[in-house]
């Protein structure tokens, strides 16, 4: 599903170039879940943000389902992100003048595939039937993440990229959060890379790896 190859990328500082991902080589199956771990400013948001299309390499490659990234241009890789994947961020990133209810459909109408009965029954196991006529501010941090996780999972993305999304959280609201969204892709075999600093959550996913010094190594041996 997610295949990366000798990725760079550096930022540019009045000391000169700072390297923070230097020839990351990645493999993620269809269907799986993996945790990327590392301490902070290690470049886990700077990778998730490459292979969402958010930012661009400096050399090497990322394909997703076979469609290699670098190869698309700007408009291209908009659609894509409206069609092909799926975002979940720490902070919810809701859109405050939006319901519950328009939140929630907000991704899949720009993907072209609202499906009333499937949004139905995500707002149903996410628990926000009786919250669609609210809006972000007037929930608890637990139910806008909800709400988060249903805008990304309403389209069916293949691959959901979630950078902390717990993280927020305290730990009754994580756990419960957390697994909702494993039951919610596993059952449409969606991939899911997850950046997060707990081993708790992380164990919770088939693979760890940790990124340290700009490269990848297996968390635990996996």
């Amino acid at each position: 599903m997610l295949k990366i190859q000798n990725l760079h990328k550096s930022y540019s500082t009045p000391q000169g170039p700072l390297p923070v991902l230097q020839g990351i080589d990645l493999n993620v199956a269809r269907g799986s879940s993996l945790a990327l771990m590392g301490e902070s400013g290690s470049g886990k948001s700077t990778l998730l943000h490459l292979i969402a299309g958010l930012d661009q390499a400096d050399s090497g490659s990322i394909q997703v389902a076979g469609q290699d990234l670098g190869q698309l241009s700007e408009s291209q890789l908009a659609g894509w992100r409206r069609s092909g994947i799926g975002l979940i961020f720490q902070q919810f990133n809701l859109i405050s003048s939006l319901s519950v209810a328009d939140n929630l459909a907000f991704q899949a109408r720009l993907a072209g595939r609202h499906d009333r009965h499937w949004q139905a029954e995500l707002t149903q196991r996410l628990g926000l039937t009786q919250l669609l006529e609210r809006y972000p501010e007037q929930l608890s941090g637990g139910q806008q993440q909800r709400v988060a996780l249903g805008r990304a999972l309403a389209a069916r993305p293949a691959l959901v990229l979630a950078d902390e999304p717990t993280g927020s959280l305290d730990e009754a609201s994580s756990n419960e959060v957390l697994q909702l969204l494993l039951e919610l892709l596993d059952e449409q075999a969606t991939t899911l890379l997850m950046v997060t600093h707990s081993p708790r959550v992380a164990a919770r996913l088939q693979r760890r790896v940790t990124l340290s010094n700009g490269r990848l190594a297996p968390a635990d041996g996996l």
